[in-house]
């Protein structure tokens, strides 16, 4: 298990929250709630190892919450380029 400072893990990574007793998997990034639109949450995920069971279960966290890291997900070429993008539009 180990901690990162690197914001935006992959997808496929699956972590444990603060204070939570399940894990979570990576599922997506910048999640903004229909019900509050002023907000914009680092990651969505779904429990571990579960899976999406419904789309009313879909968690939505941001990197400071994260107290471990159990499995980094996969990285290519593909990745580091979103990645990259991702980052430049947020700094807008």
């Amino acid at each position: 298990m180990e901690q990162s400072n690197e914001k935006y893990l992959p997808v496929g990574s699956v972590v444990i929250l603060k204070g939570a007793t399940k894990k979570v998997m990576i599922t997506g990034f910048c999640i903004v709630p229909r019900d509050d639109q002023t907000k914009m949450f680092d990651y969505s995920g779904c429990l571990y190892p579960e899976g999406l069971l419904s789309s009313e279960e879909t968690a939505v966290f941001n990197h400071d919450q994260i107290e471990k890291i159990f499995f980094k997900g996969y990285v290519d070429e593909d990745e580091i380029k979103f990645k990259q993008k991702l980052k430049e539009e947020l700094q807008k």
